[in-house]
């Protein structure tokens, strides 16, 4: 039986991750990134750096096309400061924390159901 959720064509769908890097429709990146619908990008955050609403400035921007911002924090989540999901939440945008294994699943899921969903993910 396949399990794979079904993600319509043109979307960036999170195939694998660990070792230090992700798989994202087809291309691999050894580093933080952010996963939009459409683009995958490089993240400049450093792992085990407190991640900073500067660092999210680019969500931020999305106002209006995202509806949700996953942040896989790597092994085990983050507790982030109030400011970032206030900022968040003032655009518009709900924010979820949790680790990156946790957040890689959750983001094909919510992309698949058609949703309007980011990832900001740390390596593990």
């Amino acid at each position: 039986m396949d399990i794979t959720p079904l993600v319509p064509k043109g979307k960036q769908v999170i195939t694998g991750y660990g070792n230090g890097q992700f798989k994202v429709s087809g291309q691999s990146y050894a580093t933080p990134i952010l996963v939009f619908p459409d683009r995958t990008v490089i993240w400049d955050v450093k792992p085990g750096v407190a991640i900073s609403l500067e660092s999210l400035q680019v969500v931020i921007e999305e106002e209006g096309e995202i509806d949700l911002l996953l942040i896989g924090c790597g092994k085990s989540q983050q507790i982030l400061p109030p400011k970032i999901r206030a900022a968040l939440k003032e655009v518009g945008i709900a924010l979820e924390i949790m680790d990156t294994g946790a957040a890689v699943r959750t983001y094909n899921v919510v992309l698949a159901e058609g949703r309007r969903v980011a990832a900001a993910l740390i390596a593990v």
